[in-house]
């Protein structure tokens, strides 16, 4: 059990720009990692086992991207009892993101609203901090049959300053520099912070993209002997008609599997409120209708078999199991870590462990 109650911790993160509070933790986290400090926030993983796109899941509850952009942390998380631990998002070449301030908090709806822009190191220093964290240790030995504590999703994007029609280009670079590393991987075709990049999802130019990606990583598999799972991102701000597109997309592309949702544009539960007005995504407890009724539209659409990992709005237990009824396999928090803290990722495997 932590050592220190995010509670005492909270009021005085909750007094810096968001931003710096979002740094300091990450310095923090990367600096104890695999210390006795860690046991400040570390917790013991709820046993809850589930297969996957031939992944075996130890329990249903992991981090979104988003949280550790270039890979620095990932021992640090994966002791607070995270499943499965995804990191990025990680473009080919380093770039600064969107100019500041480009996040905010709007405490009164446990929402954020950022607009960072996919600021990170790149692919070469990324790479580096996987390589160097312990899950990857230990995922080298799982080769002669010891089991890795978690999973690890490596998250990949396109640079701001690529033109949309060579997006492509990025996304392989992405691929092929993170395969050989990855549990999973997730195509990030749905921030509405890189200019464009939601236009991916429509459906001329996510088949070009799907169907360069599947024929990479077909060369990748028989490469690196091994097939990577590819999981796609998706947005809340769908309508059915465009769902229905996706969901046919993905199967016909032979992808793995899902993910539900990233953040809103959407403002209509926080009008009025301080901040809201801010243009970026929208993330946390208002984001938890829309994220359930596309997992629902998806479920529909994919059938049963195909993997959804559900994100968007979990602040509590009980949203946690929301996703898995709505139709999720497993589920992703970030913005109610913020707010909740690393209880929450216990609290929330338990709850869906109870309530299956």
């Amino acid at each position: 059990m932590p050592l220190l109650p995010y509670a005492l911790a909270r009021p005085f993160l909750f007094g810096l720009d968001p931003e710096a509070a979002h740094d300091l933790t990450l310095q923090a986290l990367a600096r104890t990692q695999g210390t006795p400090l860690q046991w400040a926030y570390c917790a013991q993983r709820i046993d809850d086992p589930v297969v996957l796109a031939g992944l075996r899941f130890p329990n249903r509850v992991g981090l979104a991207a988003g949280l550790d952009k270039n890979a620095r942390c990932i021992d640090a998380l994966g002791a607070m009892g995270f499943g499965f631990v995804e990191v990025g998002t990680v473009t080919p070449l380093a770039q600064p993101g969107n100019p500041q301030p480009r996040m905010f908090r709007l405490p009164q709806a446990q929402a954020l609203i950022n607009r960072l822009g996919f600021n990170n190191d790149g692919l070469a220093a990324f790479i580096a901090n996987v390589t160097q964290s312990r899950h990857h240790r230990q995922r080298s030995a799982a080769r002669t049959g010891m089991q890795p504590a978690m999973l690890l999703g490596l998250n990949i994007g396109k640079n701001a300053a690529t033109p949309i029609e060579q997006a492509t280009d990025d996304y392989l670079l992405g691929l092929t520099g993170v395969y050989p590393f990855a549990d999973y991987i997730t195509i990030n075709i749905s921030s509405p912070n890189t200019k464009n990049l939601r236009a991916l999802q429509s459906d001329e130019a996510l088949d070009s993209l799907l169907s360069a990606l599947a024929h990479r990583r077909e060369a990748l598999a028989q490469q690196h002997s091994k097939r990577t799972p590819l999981f796609v991102k998706i947005a809340p701000d769908l309508e059915l008609e465009q769902v229905q597109a996706i969901a046919a997309a993905l199967k016909r592309h032979d992808m793995d599997g899902v993910i539900a949702t990233n953040t809103t544009l959407a403002r209509d539960a926080v009008q009025g409120q301080l901040h809201a007005a801010e243009a970026g995504g929208l993330s946390g407890a208002p984001v938890l209708l829309a994220s359930n009724r596309v997992i629902t539209q998806l479920r529909a659409a994919l059938g049963p078999g195909f993997p959804i990992i559900g994100v968007g709005g979990i602040m509590s237990g009980a949203d946690a199991v929301s996703k898995i009824r709505a139709g999720a396999d497993v589920v992703q928090i970030y913005t109610g870590l913020i707010y909740q803290g690393p209880a929450l990722v216990r609290q929330a495997a338990l709850q869906i462990k109870k309530g299956l």
